[in-house]
């Protein structure tokens, strides 16, 4: 079988569309409104030592931040201001996706133009510019006949680095809901099909490197004054600009927005909501890959239309409760809680996936260990792994609390990578998760929580405000409802977690609602 035959090569290219669009679409909104700001605060900045000095050292504090964090940052802080604007004006707008993934890319795109400008303009032989005035020139003309067109060079190459780090950081926006090219590599990561991985890797970097030489004959044309090099690049520049905005017409039509976190579960139960939509004549897109708190504010929102959350996380950490109580009394509240927001919870779909403590059988039949009152004893020699949220969770603290447990270190992974890790040894315990098809692939064991630290957590499947009238949407989902068990979701889990092209989350989801199907 030829590589493009490779059916994981066909499902990664039928969305290259959809993603390569949205992805060249932020990075050039965000490459145009940079330049728009630090090209002028260039110029106003560079004969003034103060504010070129305070300029150039906030946009390097800019860059010391890491990518992901400064996307991140801007959620929240859109968020509030939407939430003002609305109080304050009756107007809103989406803290999701597009703009604050525009407005830190721009951030972080000021660094090299602002640098590159000053250094530039700054770097021209004083003789020049005395010649300049000599001739009777104006400062205005000086800079617009002499001085541009020398630092060139040198500001261009400031525009190339800056538009080559913006396609790049770009791939980091699909946690904060933005579609790009990234959504490739965090889905393959996830699922550890790294064919996304790889074509993800690809796909941005011909992008940066096509942009990086179109802009590089706009440069080569304009110092040599060739007008046809000058017309090439500027072509291709708009050709990618008409290119990104085609995906976003094609699909503005009415749509469903199905949500997914950033596990292997979460693609495999958005791939199976969006095939029984797409099923019911319902079109249906998908935003996966996205963090907890970003996906229900999504929701609330009405960014996104339904995804599939659990009992567990919402009442600890979305509303902050610390008091246990039974399955079914936590779910009769959390439906109270989540009415007063306007969000419906339509049902659950029949499996729990709770954190658990899970440590490889061998040992823990070894060290007698059946609980984690059990391995409280022996935590001081042992090193805990965890995904990027647990360290931060209230179920950490929990069962700190209950169980007195102090581990020697803590690291933190990707989900699919720590039961790898607990199998080989290089950790000793990791907070899994109970529906993982990974534990039994390991031979690993799930440690009781006799004590009951962990709450519940059912899978939930919530709907946004404005679909809690839609009847054609809950009559496509409600054949889900009651219908998944645990040990199906597991096996699901599994088969996500393989390599072949029958492991890729629509593939499972197919097998998924085949299972659901035969269930009477």
């Amino acid at each position: 079988m030829s590589l493009l035959s490779d059916p994981r090569i066909a499902e990664a290219s039928s969305h290259l569309a959809d993603y390569l669009g949205s992805h060249l679409r932020v990075s050039l909104a965000a490459l145009a409104l940079g330049l728009a700001v630090s090209f002028p605060l260039a110029l106003i900045a560079r004969n003034r030592p103060v504010a070129r000095g305070t300029l150039l050292g906030a946009a390097s504090v800019v860059q010391t931040v890491p990518g992901l964090a400064l996307l991140a940052l801007f959620y929240p802080l859109l968020l509030a201001l939407g939430a003002l604007a609305m109080r304050w004006l009756g107007v809103g707008f989406s803290a999701f996706g597009f703009l604050p993934a525009v407005l830190a890319l721009a951030l972080y795109s000021m660094l090299p133009v602002l640098r590159n400008t000053i250094t530039g303009l700054n770097g021209i032989e004083p003789a020049l510019l005395e010649a300049a005035k000599g001739v009777g020139m104006t400062a205005r003309q000086s800079l617009v006949m002499v001085e541009l067109p020398l630092a060139l060079p040198v500001i261009m190459a400031g525009i190339r680095t800056s538009a080559v780090w913006v396609i790049g950081t770009a791939t980091l926006s699909t946690p904060i809901g933005q579609t790009s090219l990234g959504n490739y590599i965090f889905a393959g990561l996830q699922t550890q099909n790294w064919v996304l991985v790889v074509f993800g890797c690809v796909a941005a970097a011909a992008l940066a490197l096509a942009v990086d030489q179109l802009l590089a004959l706009i440069e080569t044309g304009l110092r040599n004054g060739s007008r046809i090099r000058t017309s090439l690049g500027s072509a291709g520049i708009a050709a990618l600009v008409a290119a990104s905005l085609v995906p976003a017409l094609a699909g503005s039509g009415a749509r469903y927005v199905v949500g997914a976190k950033t596990f292997t579960e979460q693609y495999v139960l958005a791939a199976l909501i969006s095939e029984r939509l797409q099923a019911a004549r319902l079109p249906a897109t998908t935003r996966a890959g996205l963090g907890s708190s970003v996906i229900y504010e999504a929701l609330r929102s009405g960014d996104i239309d339904v995804y599939v959350d659990y009992s567990g996380t919402l009442w600890a950490n979305q509303f902050h409760h610390s008091e246990q109580l039974s399955r079914d009394a936590l779910l009769e509240a959390l439906k109270n809680e989540l009415a007063r927001e306007r969000v419906t919870l339509l049902g659950e779909l029949g499996f729990e996936n709770a954190y658990a403590l899970v440590m490889p059988r061998a040992r823990a039949e070894a060290l007698h260990i059946h609980t984690i009152a059990d391995l409280a004893s022996h935590a001081g020699t042992m090193t805990i792994a965890g995904d990027y949220e647990f360290f931060s969770r209230p179920e950490w603290a929990g069962l700190q609390k209950a169980y007195g447990l102090a581990f020697r270190a803590q690291r933190q992974m990707q989900p699919d990578f720590m039961y790898a890790a607990a199998a080989s040894g290089e950790v000793d315990v990791i907070a899994g998760y109970t529906s993982d098809g990974l534990i039994k692939k390991y031979d690993l064991v799930v440690l009781d929580d006799v004590r009951h630290a962990i709450p519940p957590y059912d899978a939930i499947m919530l709907l946004s405000p404005k679909r809690a009238s839609d009847q054609a949407l809950q009559k496509a989902l409600l054949p889900l409802l009651g219908r998944i068990d645990i040990a199906t979701m597991r096996e699901a889990n599994l088969r996500a977690s393989g390599s072949d092209a029958n492991s890729s989350p629509e593939a499972v989801a197919r097998w998924l609602w085949d299972k659901v199907a035969r269930t009477k």
